[in-house]
């Protein structure tokens, strides 16, 4: 009689299976691995939803993540002022102290407008404008003096103020310049509208608005941060990016020398 046994026809497969158990562990972590890596690589610096994501520098701009297209001016300061610039000559903003043109400078592509100690200061417009249309400038303004405000804004084409309107985007009231406001005035009795942000605008900014039939919206680094829909405080007509650094005296005191520069500033179609 044969000592020899049939082994059971599933032990084969008893062996066999902590094998294919570690085999089928390692696919999938190795899957897991691949989709990890294939989602680092596309996030990377993956866009939000209506164009390019935020970036914690403060250079993401509104055009970029709404997709505004291509600019209709632009102006790099990188070879001086360009020819559209009507620089101001002549007295200061509400009467105080004087616009001149030799309060602006340019180097390694920046603007700087400083105003001294007397209250000479600067101030200056982008040519004619449209009706309609985005703005954006890249801002930075030193700590100043509390009777210095730097501001971008939208002027009147037709320098019919107060009816034809005003939008300052960016105005720093702050002396130690960590909030801006944004005023929108409309009437002949110029009324207005307005809001406040906190920021630290000595570091380098992206100030935005779009101004449309319905609305008119202000941008800080891409975000939206204001929006008025009132119909009755929409300019009438064509308006042009305006730069101003304006001094509002405050008594006898000593006046600190301000300024604020601007690196590039952009104009685009609705």
């Amino acid at each position: 009689m044969s000592d020899l046994r049939e082994l059971p026809r599933h032990s084969t497969n008893r062996r066999r299976s902590p094998a294919l158990l570690i085999i089928g562990i390692a696919v999938v972590v190795v899957v897991a691995l691949v989709a990890t890596l294939a989602i680092v690589l596309t996030r990377g610096d993956s866009p939000e939803p209506g164009g390019a994501g935020a970036r914690a520098d403060g250079s993401t701009t509104a055009a970029e993540r709404l997709a505004w297209g291509q600019p209709n001016r632009v102006d790099e300061f990188d070879a001086g002022l360009g020819p559209d610039w009507n620089v101001y000559d002549g007295v200061g903003h509400g009467g105080n102290g004087r616009r001149s043109p030799d309060a602006f400078s340019t180097s390694g592509g920046v603007l700087t407008v400083t105003g001294d100690g007397e209250g000479t200061t600067g101030g200056m417009g982008w040519g004619s404008g449209q009706k309609y249309g985005r703005w954006e400038a890249r801002v930075k303004a030193p700590v100043g003096d509390p009777t210095y405000s730097a501001l971008v804004l939208l002027w009147p084409d037709a320098e019919n103020w107060p009816v034809g309107g005003e939008i300052d985007f960016m105005e720093l009231t702050d002396p130690t310049r960590q909030s801006a406001k944004i005023f929108v005035h409309f009437g002949e009795n110029d009324l207005k509208v307005e809001s406040a942000v906190a920021v630290d605008a000595t570091q380098w900014h992206n100030w935005a608005v779009e101004w449309t039939p319905d609305y008119i919206a202000a941008y800080l680094d891409g975000k939206e941060w204001y929006r008025v829909t009132d119909k009755a405080v929409q300019p009438p007509g064509p308006m042009h990016l305006t730069i101003q650094l304006d001094w509002f005296p405050e008594g006898d005191g000593q006046v600190k020398t301000s300024s604020m520069q601007v690196d590039w500033v952009k104009q685009y179609p609705l």
